[in-house]
């Protein structure tokens, strides 16, 4: 027993562990984050719907969006993005790995007759031969993968960018690290039973690592069957950073905004978005 506390009590190095993918792909909490996504009044796997609404608004203004307008949605969910942008008769495609939010996004989309094309896959793996005028990556994504994660990913960007094209993503500021406390704690069925139907026993370690702006919520589940352990991973950054691994990558951030509605970027809010595109154009 110990041995087990010591080890449910240990920090881990800076994304030392990824576990993002059975967070989305595992039957039962894939299940409640879709729930999630879809409540429209809280700002946990999504913005409210409110805030999404003028969202696509403003997209739809700042990068002159029709009927022409290629879009690429890295993480798309259920598609309350892809949907309301399809809508505008935007060429929409929407990547994500969990089975369940593609479903609802395909049903959402066949429902009000959308042709938005989605493809069931890590969005680190996506490959294509089209090229997009605008790729959007929302909810802070960015921000729960690795250094070298956003390296590939940012590669991955600069290959299916449109000359001209555009990127619009948003993060984590420092902030909003400034503002996360360490701890510990421990419940029984945390969070109202979202990590299993069965009862279970949570305990959540809380770090932060100073030196490279990064922090973990660390999961640790325990049933009567099985003992996981899930990582959840946060990099923050200053425009300063972003700016750097945007252009060692090959792009460049042309504008910066407080959220993706449009917002006035200020150093001390605890989110920001930025507009990239190729670093030659």
């Amino acid at each position: 027993m110990y041995e087990d506390l010591e080890s449910i009590n240990s920090r881990p190095e800076p994304f030392q562990f990824y576990t993002a993918e059975e967070l989305w792909t595992d039957e039962h909490t894939s299940e409640e984050m879709l729930k999630y996504h879809l409540d429209e009044t809280v700002d946990i796997s999504s913005r409210r719907g409110a805030f999404i609404d003028s969202s696509v608004e403003w997209i739809a203004s700042h990068f002159n969006v029709d009927s022409s307008t290629r879009i690429a949605d890295f993480g798309c969910g259920p598609g309350l993005y892809t949907t309301r942008l399809a809508r505008l008769g935007a060429q929409v495609t929407g990547i994500d790995f969990s089975k369940r939010s593609i479903a609802h996004a395909r049903k959402s989309a066949r429902k009000e007759g959308l042709d938005i094309r989605y493809v069931r896959e890590n969005y680190l793996s996506y490959e294509t031969d089209e090229n997009f005028d605008l790729i959007i990556m929302i909810m802070c994504d960015y921000c729960a993968l690795s250094p070298a994660q956003r390296s590939k990913l940012l590669l991955q960007f600069r290959n299916l960018l449109d000359p001209g094209g555009s990127i619009l993503l948003d993060v984590y500021s420092y902030a909003a690290f400034d503002k996360k406390e360490e701890g510990a704690s421990y419940e029984v069925k945390e969070m109202n039973g979202f990590w299993a139907k069965e009862r279970y026993h949570c305990f959540l370690n809380t770090f932060n690592y100073e030196d490279v702006k990064v922090s973990l919520d660390k999961y640790t589940i325990i049933t009567a069957e099985r003992s996981r352990t899930i990582y959840y991973w946060l990099q923050y950054f200053s425009l300063e950073d972003l700016k750097r691994e945007f252009s060692d990558n090959g792009l460049r951030v042309a504008e910066q905004f407080g959220d993706v509605a449009g917002g006035e970027f200020s150093v001390g809010g605890d989110e920001f978005a930025v507009v990239g595109g190729l670093i030659d154009i």
